[in-house]
Parts: structure tokens; sequence; C-alpha cells
């Protein structure tokens, strides 16, 4: 591990840690109030973040860049950010929840605290039980609903109720039940000592497009206002932390710009027409044949709104689709996933940023891991690292090469953000 880990001279009193998957795209008012609900239901004394980096799990390159992020997200009472690896964070439930909650189990933590429409954690672990016992009968209404047309998150759904279960269980149609169902399979899986809990959604739905007349309101919503409103982030002081406000200001005001999949579509066409079918058919989840669908389309499309709208089909969610993007983005190949996904979990630990708690904390448990801790991307890379590299040079390709030069090589050499 890096020296900066070293300097902490504390005494050996146990810290209690508890952990939050995070994409904090941007964070606001209810990650705040997360962050605090976690922190006194876990009765933690430092709260662990493990965050997506440069794309997200909706296929959607993040607003803001990782770092400008975990400055909103140390400011916002998280101790240490750690980053999830790209093969996790631009995947479906399972895998993003899986690769999360493996990060979480090597830093220790006590307890994982999620977000969700339900806001009780017993009905959950029912609902483990309840799916573990039925699997084989719900894998096949799933194939079953899927052969009809349906997507594969509405054939779960469908699949979930004609399992008859009990009136209590979450909700599976709502995405943040989903995201918690699958965070207590993986801690199941990986048979973790982790304790799950789960905080309420308040005020504003996962999807909702407008900003809410209250202090809360969804991330859709204030990415959306940010966008429409790319001079300014007035319309969103009152639904942010002040600190947030103030790092998006600052970003704005050094000649950042919003990332959004608009700005990526000429390079995504570009590399979809100038590639063959074949090679397409090799992208990672290029399945079915869509990667035909996809270049066919992508032809006659000078928008990736207008694109998106016309390859959705019944069968293909507007994320499933966004995700197949990212990896003909990031040309992230079949072979390289199967690789990075060999150990199904993570195979190293990214330190973004940390206070003086969060540094306590990864000093007195530094000795107990048992995978590379590193800031910055080592020479010798394992396949999640390279994937990781990779997603960091696609993500700067909108920049002006000057600029772009500098964050390539940011990669390798700016130490974390160290909070005091």
């Amino acid at each position: 591990m890096h020296d900066i880990y070293s300097c902490y001279k504390g005494d050996s009193i146990v810290m209690k840690a508890v952990g939050l998957i995070v994409e904090y795209n941007p964070f606001h008012n209810g990650h705040q109030y997360h962050v605090q609900a976690a922190k006194k239901a876990a009765n933690a004394d430092v709260v662990v973040c493990v965050m997506s980096g440069y794309f997200l799990q909706r296929g959607e390159p993040a607003l803001l860049p990782r770092r400008d992020r975990t400055l909103m997200a140390l400011q916002g009472g998280a101790d240490l950010v750690v980053e999830l690896p790209y093969i996790f964070s631009s995947q479906h439930a399972g895998w993003f929840a899986q690769g999360a909650i493996s990060v979480l189990d090597k830093l220790g933590v006590d307890t994982v605290c999620f977000g969700s429409e339900h806001g009780e954690i017993t009905p959950f672990i029912k609902l483990l039980d309840f799916l573990e016992t039925k699997s084989q009968t719900y894998d096949t209404y799933i194939k079953a609903f899927s052969k009809q047309g349906y997507s594969f998150p509405k054939a779960a759904s469908l699949a979930f109720a004609k399992l008859d279960p009990d009136k209590d269980c979450p909700d599976l149609s709502q995405p943040n039940n989903v995201l918690g169902y699958h965070y207590m399979r993986a801690i199941n899986y990986l048979n973790c000592s982790i304790t799950p809990e789960t905080i309420k959604r308040t005020a504003s739905h996962y999807h909702d497009k407008n900003l809410s007349g209250s202090s809360i309101s969804s991330a859709t919503s204030i990415r959306r206002s940010l966008i429409e409103n790319s001079k300014t982030p007035d319309k969103i002081h009152n639904v942010v932390p002040a600190s947030t406000f103030q790092v998006i200001q600052d970003f704005l005001n050094n000649g950042g710009h919003y990332y959004n999949w608009e700005q990526y579509f000429c390079f995504l066409q570009a590399k979809t027409l100038t590639l063959s079918s074949a090679f397409l058919s090799e992208i990672y989840e290029a399945e079915e044949g869509l990667h035909h669908r996809f270049q066919t389309l992508i032809k006659t499309h000078s928008s990736f709104q207008s694109f998106m709208t016309a390859l959705k089909t019944k069968r293909y969610t507007w994320t499933r689709l966004q995700r197949l993007a990212v990896q003909v983005l990031t040309g992230t190949l079949k072979s390289e996933a199967r690789l990075a996904l060999e150990t199904q979990q993570a195979d190293h630990i990214r330190i973004l940023g940390m206070n003086s708690s969060g540094q306590a904390y990864l000093n007195q448990i530094k000795k107990h891991i048992d995978i590379p801790v590193f800031s910055t991307l080592p020479k010798n890379k394992t396949p999640q690292q390279q994937l990781d590299e990779k997603a960091a040079m696609a993500y700067y390709t909108v920049l002006p090469p000057s600029i772009r030069k500098v964050k390539w090589d940011q990669e390798y050499k700016q130490p974390p953000i160290i909070l005091n």
C-alpha cells in the first residue's frame, strides 16, 4: 500500500464501519439523508462508500468526473470513498451488486445500508429465502415471459408476481427494491459477515424527471435541470447540500462541462460503423444478433436520443441498450469481460478519497485486506484494471486534446483526495 496510509498514528480502538453502494450523480440532499441515517442505524464510526467511476449502472457516463463526485461525498459525510471497478459499474443488478458487496467485504465493513422503496429489512430477508426455495420455478417463469418478448426486468417482475409472494414482500417492480434484493443475494453468495440494513427512500421517485417542490429531488431530475441550464446550477440550489452546489459551481467556473451521451454519439457512431459486424458481435453485451440492429440504425440518426428511441424494443430496455453502447464505446470484448469476471468479485481496491476518520479506519484494517489497494493505476494491470483504464480513456475522449492528455495522465499520477 502507498505510504499515505501509514501516516496515521492512532490507538487500537476498533472502528465500526457502515458501507454504502453509490453513484452520487450528483450527491444531493437525499444522499446526505441516507449517509446520516445509515450511520445512525448501524451505530457506525465511519461511512465507507464504494462508488461507480466513469460509467454507471444504467449505462450512462457520469455527469461529473469521479474526483468531483468523491469530493461531494466526503463533504457530505462519507469518510472513505473507493471505486467500483468498471466491469461491475456498468452491469445489470446482479453483477453490480456482487462487485460492490465484494469490495465492502474486503474493506471489513460491519453493515451495508441501502435505500429502498420498501424500507424494512426483514421482508428482504424473507424475500431472499422465498426466492431461494423457488429458484427453479422462478427461472422457468422468467424464460417463459422472455420468450413472449418481454424485457428481462419485466419478465422477472411478472415471474415474481406469478410465484404469489406474501403481501409484505418488497415489490420487485421498483428499482431500488431490485438492487436491495441483489445486495442481499450477493452477501449470501459471497458468504460475507455483513449485516444488511435498509433506509426508506423519501419524497421523490427514482425516475422523477422534474424537480420536486421539497428539499429532496431525484438524481434524474437534478441531472436534467443541470443539462438544460448548463451555464448555471442555480435551479438545484434547494435540493443539494451547499457543498455539492459549490463543487458544481467550481467545476463550471474552471471550464468543466457536463458529460452526457450526446457528446459521445459521434464517437459511438464512428466506432460502430468502422468495425466489422463480426467484430461487433464479440463486444460484451452484444447478444442475439443485437449488434446488427445497432449497426444498421446508427447510420440514420444524428443524435443519441433519436438513435435510442429507434433502437428500443419491448424486449430490450433503454438501460440494457445503453449498457451495450458503453461496451461499444470502451471497446470491451466478451473475452475481456470473461477474464475480468473470472474471480466473480473485485480483484483490487482503488482509493478515491478519505478524511482523517477514513484514513484511520484504512490504517486499522489494511493488514487484513487480501487484494491490492492503490490510488493510481499500476503498470502491471489485472484484467479488471485494464478495463478501468479503457473506461477512463473513453470518458475523456470528448475533451480538447491538451486537456484530455492531462486527464489521462492523472489516472497514473494523481493521489486521492485527503479532506482534513
